[in-house]
Protein backbone atom coordinates (compact mmCIF):
# COMPACT_ATOMS: atom_id res chain seq x y z
CA UNK A 1 0.00 0.00 0.00
CA UNK A 2 1.88 3.12 -0.92
CA UNK A 3 2.14 5.92 1.71
CA UNK A 4 0.76 9.55 0.39
CA UNK A 5 1.42 12.58 2.97
CA UNK A 6 -0.14 15.72 3.25
CA UNK A 7 1.14 18.84 4.28
CA UNK A 8 -1.51 20.83 4.71
CA UNK A 9 -2.32 24.39 7.35
CA UNK A 10 -6.24 24.05 6.41
CA UNK A 11 -7.86 21.01 8.49
CA UNK A 12 -11.12 20.89 6.22
CA UNK A 13 -9.01 20.97 2.77
CA UNK A 14 -6.63 18.15 4.58
CA UNK A 15 -8.96 16.37 6.16
CA UNK A 16 -11.40 15.74 2.86
CA UNK A 17 -8.31 15.06 0.86
CA UNK A 18 -7.32 12.07 3.30
CA UNK A 19 -10.82 10.79 3.26
CA UNK A 20 -10.41 10.98 -0.52
CA UNK A 21 -7.43 9.49 -1.09
CA UNK A 22 -8.58 6.42 1.72
CA UNK A 23 -11.04 5.39 -0.66
CA UNK A 24 -8.10 4.14 -2.96
CA UNK A 25 -6.57 1.90 -0.40
CA UNK A 26 -3.55 4.77 -0.02
CA UNK A 27 -2.19 5.05 3.36
CA UNK A 28 -2.40 8.59 4.24
CA UNK A 29 -0.89 10.75 7.18
CA UNK A 30 -1.39 14.65 7.72
CA UNK A 31 0.98 16.38 9.31
CA UNK A 32 -0.13 17.84 12.62
CA UNK A 33 3.23 19.64 13.42
CA UNK A 34 4.25 21.82 10.80
CA UNK A 35 7.26 22.90 12.32
CA UNK A 36 8.96 20.03 12.02
CA UNK A 37 7.52 18.52 8.95
CA UNK A 38 11.10 16.84 8.19
CA UNK A 39 10.61 14.87 11.55
CA UNK A 40 7.25 13.74 10.50
CA UNK A 41 8.40 13.12 7.05
CA UNK A 42 11.36 10.61 8.04
CA UNK A 43 8.78 8.49 10.40
CA UNK A 44 6.04 8.03 7.93
CA UNK A 45 8.31 7.48 5.07
CA UNK A 46 5.78 8.42 2.35
CA UNK A 47 5.56 7.26 -1.33
CA UNK A 48 4.76 10.65 -2.11
CA UNK A 49 4.02 14.32 -1.10
CA UNK A 50 0.75 16.75 -0.99
CA UNK A 51 2.22 19.74 0.04
CA UNK A 52 0.89 23.52 0.05
CA UNK A 53 3.03 26.38 -0.54
CA UNK A 54 1.51 28.79 2.30
CA UNK A 55 2.27 27.41 5.48
CA UNK A 56 3.41 28.63 9.00
CA UNK A 57 6.48 28.70 10.35
CA UNK A 58 8.39 28.09 6.32
CA UNK A 59 6.82 28.32 2.82
CA UNK A 60 6.21 24.85 1.07
CA UNK A 61 9.39 25.79 -0.99
CA UNK A 62 11.62 25.08 1.70
CA UNK A 63 10.03 22.19 2.84
CA UNK A 64 10.33 20.68 -0.58
CA UNK A 65 14.09 21.83 -0.58
CA UNK A 66 14.31 20.32 2.87
CA UNK A 67 12.97 17.05 1.36
CA UNK A 68 14.94 17.38 -1.56
CA UNK A 69 18.11 17.10 0.52
CA UNK A 70 18.00 13.59 1.38
CA UNK A 71 14.61 12.09 -0.82
CA UNK A 72 13.67 11.49 -4.93
CA UNK A 73 9.85 11.03 -3.43
CA UNK A 74 7.46 12.54 -5.89
CA UNK A 75 5.98 15.92 -4.69
CA UNK A 76 3.15 17.43 -5.83
CA UNK A 77 2.01 21.23 -4.32
CA UNK A 78 -1.59 22.49 -4.39
CA UNK A 79 -1.68 25.85 -3.75
CA UNK A 80 -4.66 28.45 -4.09
CA UNK A 81 -1.62 30.39 -5.71
CA UNK A 82 -2.05 30.92 -9.53
CA UNK A 83 0.04 33.19 -10.86
CA UNK A 84 3.08 31.20 -13.34
CA UNK A 85 5.63 32.33 -11.07
CA UNK A 86 4.65 30.38 -8.22
CA UNK A 87 4.58 26.89 -10.44
CA UNK A 88 7.74 27.84 -11.72
CA UNK A 89 9.58 28.37 -8.27
CA UNK A 90 7.84 24.73 -7.15
CA UNK A 91 9.24 23.13 -10.16
CA UNK A 92 12.53 24.97 -9.67
CA UNK A 93 12.47 23.94 -5.91
CA UNK A 94 12.27 20.49 -6.06
CA UNK A 95 8.09 19.67 -7.06
CA UNK A 96 7.19 17.34 -9.59
CA UNK A 97 3.48 18.54 -10.41
CA UNK A 98 1.24 21.57 -9.41
CA UNK A 99 -2.51 21.79 -8.63
CA UNK A 100 -4.21 25.03 -8.34
CA UNK A 101 -6.98 25.46 -6.04
CA UNK A 102 -9.70 24.56 -5.76
CA UNK A 103 -9.24 21.41 -7.31
CA UNK A 104 -10.99 18.28 -8.37
CA UNK A 105 -10.07 15.27 -6.52
CA UNK A 106 -10.26 13.13 -9.57
CA UNK A 107 -7.60 15.39 -10.85
CA UNK A 108 -5.61 15.17 -7.62
CA UNK A 109 -5.84 11.25 -7.58
CA UNK A 110 -4.80 11.13 -11.71
CA UNK A 111 -1.83 13.01 -10.40
CA UNK A 112 -0.79 11.13 -7.79
CA UNK A 113 -1.18 7.57 -9.74
CA UNK A 114 0.94 9.42 -12.24
CA UNK A 115 3.42 10.19 -10.13
CA UNK A 116 3.40 6.54 -8.31
CA UNK A 117 4.13 4.85 -11.77
CA UNK A 118 6.74 7.23 -13.05
CA UNK A 119 8.47 7.13 -9.36
CA UNK A 120 7.97 3.58 -9.08
CA UNK A 121 5.72 1.89 -11.50
CA UNK A 122 6.20 0.73 -15.11
CA UNK A 123 7.71 4.07 -16.25
CA UNK A 124 9.91 4.17 -13.29
CA UNK A 125 14.11 3.98 -14.38
CA UNK A 126 16.06 1.46 -12.80
CA UNK A 127 17.06 3.80 -9.87
CA UNK A 128 19.25 2.05 -7.26
CA UNK A 129 19.42 3.14 -3.71
CA UNK A 130 22.57 4.72 -3.32
CA UNK A 131 24.56 2.62 -0.67
CA UNK A 132 28.11 3.49 0.19
CA UNK A 133 30.16 0.50 1.65
CA UNK A 134 33.60 0.15 3.62
CA UNK A 135 34.25 -3.12 4.78
CA UNK A 136 31.01 -4.15 6.31
CA UNK A 137 29.88 -0.36 7.03
CA UNK A 138 27.01 0.48 5.14
CA UNK A 139 25.80 4.21 4.99
CA UNK A 140 22.44 4.71 3.48
CA UNK A 141 22.55 8.22 2.47
CA UNK A 142 18.44 8.22 1.27
CA UNK A 143 17.53 6.79 4.54
CA UNK A 144 20.23 8.37 6.97
CA UNK A 145 21.16 5.39 8.35
CA UNK A 146 24.45 3.52 8.90
CA UNK A 147 24.76 -0.29 9.52
CA UNK A 148 27.87 -2.48 10.61
CA UNK A 149 26.20 -6.10 9.98
CA UNK A 150 23.31 -6.84 11.98
CA UNK A 151 23.33 -3.26 13.99
CA UNK A 152 22.05 -0.37 12.54
CA UNK A 153 22.05 3.69 13.84
CA UNK A 154 20.03 6.56 13.04
CA UNK A 155 21.37 9.54 11.43
CA UNK A 156 20.81 13.35 11.33
CA UNK A 157 21.25 14.82 8.15
CA UNK A 158 24.71 16.45 9.44
CA UNK A 159 25.85 13.02 10.81
CA UNK A 160 25.17 11.60 6.82
CA UNK A 161 26.96 13.86 5.35
CA UNK A 162 29.98 13.44 7.39
CA UNK A 163 29.99 10.19 6.86
CA UNK A 164 29.54 10.02 3.06
CA UNK A 165 33.00 12.40 2.64
CA UNK A 166 34.53 10.20 5.45
CA UNK A 167 34.25 6.82 3.42
CA UNK A 168 33.87 8.49 0.53
CA UNK A 169 37.76 10.04 1.22
CA UNK A 170 39.31 6.99 2.60
CA UNK A 171 41.77 6.24 2.95
CA UNK A 172 42.25 9.76 2.44
CA UNK A 173 41.93 12.44 4.62
CA UNK A 174 38.53 14.28 4.86
CA UNK A 175 39.64 18.27 4.94
CA UNK A 176 37.73 20.62 7.40
CA UNK A 177 37.22 22.96 4.62
CA UNK A 178 35.53 20.48 2.79
CA UNK A 179 33.24 19.37 6.02
CA UNK A 180 32.34 22.85 6.17
CA UNK A 181 31.02 22.89 3.35
CA UNK A 182 29.40 19.64 3.31
CA UNK A 183 27.35 20.88 6.45
CA UNK A 184 26.24 24.38 5.20
CA UNK A 185 22.74 24.62 4.20
CA UNK A 186 20.81 28.13 2.75
CA UNK A 187 19.57 28.93 6.29
CA UNK A 188 23.10 28.04 8.64
CA UNK A 189 26.74 29.29 8.24
CA UNK A 190 28.35 25.71 10.29
CA UNK A 191 31.75 27.30 12.00
CA UNK A 192 34.65 25.24 13.82
CA UNK A 193 32.35 24.36 16.89
CA UNK A 194 29.47 23.10 15.06
CA UNK A 195 31.82 20.99 12.94
CA UNK A 196 33.23 20.11 16.39
CA UNK A 197 29.95 18.87 18.07
CA UNK A 198 28.86 16.89 14.71
CA UNK A 199 32.04 14.87 14.84
CA UNK A 200 31.73 13.84 18.52
CA UNK A 201 28.05 12.55 17.80
CA UNK A 202 29.57 10.79 14.67
CA UNK A 203 32.07 9.32 16.98
CA UNK A 204 29.41 8.72 19.44
CA UNK A 205 27.28 6.66 16.46
CA UNK A 206 29.95 4.58 15.60
CA UNK A 207 30.29 3.65 19.08
CA UNK A 208 27.01 2.67 19.35
CA UNK A 209 27.68 0.09 16.58
CA UNK A 210 30.71 -0.99 18.49
CA UNK A 211 33.61 0.52 16.58
CA UNK A 212 35.92 2.63 18.69
CA UNK A 213 38.50 4.93 17.66
CA UNK A 214 37.95 4.87 13.96
CA UNK A 215 38.01 8.65 13.33
CA UNK A 216 41.26 10.03 13.22
CA UNK A 217 42.09 13.95 14.05
CA UNK A 218 44.74 14.78 11.64
CA UNK A 219 46.37 17.90 13.33
CA UNK A 220 45.68 21.15 11.16
CA UNK A 221 44.16 19.30 8.11
CA UNK A 222 40.98 17.30 9.30
CA UNK A 223 39.75 13.92 10.14
CA UNK A 224 40.77 10.27 8.27
CA UNK A 225 38.07 6.85 8.82
CA UNK A 226 40.41 4.00 9.68
CA UNK A 227 39.23 0.85 9.52
CA UNK A 228 39.75 -0.58 12.55
CA UNK A 229 37.43 -2.69 13.22
CA UNK A 230 38.91 -5.21 10.67
CA UNK A 231 41.67 -5.78 13.40
CA UNK A 232 39.87 -4.99 16.26
CA UNK A 233 35.92 -6.00 16.40
CA UNK A 234 35.64 -8.98 13.67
Amino acid sequence: MSKIMIIEDDPKIATYLASYIEKYNYQVEIVADLERIIDSFQAFNPDLVLLDINLPYYDGFYWCRQIRSFSICPVIFISARTGEMDQVMAIENGGDDYITKPFSPDIVMAKIRSQLRRAYGEYASNQQERVLQLAGLKLYPERHELHFFDANVELTKNETNIFELLIERHPRVAGREDLLEKLWDDQAFVDENTLNVNMTRVRRKLKELGINDAIETIRGSGYRLNKVWEENEL
